[in-house]
């Protein structure tokens, strides 16, 4: 039996409460470590209730700070960008250098006399790198993220996240018209890879999936199917990044919404931000081997015969529909917003849970219930 209940996936109530005391008290995933390479250079995120900025300060280290001005609470900084030496409220002018001080206030003398600009610097949040990755945590006493993640990182790919280049055509955006609990359990069910993707994913063998919960992250691995292995240099879409031993998909989830891709070819990063409590927005960002033009496009064409043969398989209908795409992402949307659209229905009822595919997804579940509850 399902652990929430239908309100869980519908309710403004749960969705506050989930931002509260979820979103606005975990590792919030910020961008990739490429994004911040010089002074100045900053990006924001939303971690539940919190906007927050990384800025990199001359000296080149990093800082996260809230983005409020300490006068009247305005947001300082938009999503991305670079300034030059200060940071600079667009109200009234209240400025901050990149270490987060207050260094300016315009008529100080005649409007804030007795003001103690020592006091009213940035309140600080969290700010780390793994795996490639920018971190956040509201927090500024957050403490290392490896206390956060290094339970899971084992149970990770082999990849070399550092030495891969960012995929210019691999970053997209998108929303499903579904709750972002529904979207990560979707991710996690590992019932529905042989149906739903049965052409999409075809590559990858099923039946030896090895997957489970370490602390809140759920952790995935599947091998190749046979069949594909013995030609996988061939028939991947770019060139391969993880050793000849060790072909196959990692694909974790890490509590509560960064999904990581790691498959034999590309790493890509699945980040899940909740927008209301039937919406989500899901953005992803992929990295490949460092390789010329040439051996992408040479690779992309003697992989094209595998791809064309293994996708599309299942469906038969209009090709506009998402089911017969061959892309299995539409197929994943197509199936997260079918289930959101039959929750209201007075005759929805859940019905049984598979012992060992659906396993991860009563564990999310019962997570969810524990950090509302305060029991994590």
């Amino acid at each position: 039996m399902p652990v929430l209940p239908v309100e869980a996936y519908t309710s403004q109530e749960w969705f506050d409460r989930e931002q509260e005391t979820i979103f606005s008290r975990t590792w919030a995933f910020a961008g990739l470590a490429g994004d911040i390479s010089e002074p100045g250079q900053y990006t924001s995120v939303q971690a539940g209730l919190n906007n927050i900025f990384i800025v990199m300060g001359r000296d080149r280290r990093l800082r996260a700070f809230h983005n409020i001005c300490r006068h009247r609470g305005t947001q300082l900084l938009r999503a991305v960008g670079q300034v030059q030496r200060a940071i600079v409220c667009p109200y009234h002018d209240w400025t901050y250098d990149l270490e987060g001080s207050l260094i300016s206030v315009p008529s100080r003398e005649q409007e804030f006399p007795d003001l103690d600009v020592a006091c009213l610097g940035l309140k600080k949040a969290s700010v780390d790198l793994w795996r490639g990755m920018l971190w956040v945590h509201p927090d500024e006493q957050a403490g290392s993220i490896m206390d956060w993640f290094g339970e899971v990182e084992p149970h990770l790919g082999p990849h070399d996240v550092d030495r891969l280049v960012e995929y210019e055509k691999g970053r997209t955006e998108y929303e499903v018209a579904a709750n972002w609990k529904i979207v990560v359990e979707n991710y996690i069910d590992g019932y529905h890879l042989g149906h739903l993707h049965s052409g999409t994913l075809a590559m990858y063998d099923h039946s030896r999936i090895e997957a489970g919960f370490v602390g809140p992250h759920f952790a995935f691995y599947e091998p190749l199917a046979p069949e594909y292995a013995e030609n996988a240099e061939k028939n991947a879409p770019y060139p391969l990044v993880v050793p000849p031993d060790r072909l196959g998909a990692w694909v974790p989830m890490l509590f509560p919404g960064i999904g990581l891709a790691e498959t034999e070819s590309s790493w890509t990063v699945f980040h899940v931000t909740p927008l209301t409590p039937g919406r989500t927005r899901v953005l992803n960002r992929t990295k490949v081997a460092n390789a010329s033009s040439w051996a992408f496009t040479r690779q992309s064409i003697r992989s094209y015969g595998f791809w064309a043969k293994n996708t599309g398989a299942k469906y038969k209908g209009d090709a506009s529909d998402p089911m017969a795409s061959g892309d299995f992402t539409a197929e994943d949307i197509y199936a997260c917003e079918q289930q959101q659209r039959s929750l209201p229905s007075p005759y929805f009822q859940h019905g049984p849970s598979s012992i060992r595919g659906e396993e991860g997804v009563r564990r999310h579940q019962e997570l969810v219930r524990e950090w509302l509850e305060g029991s994590r």
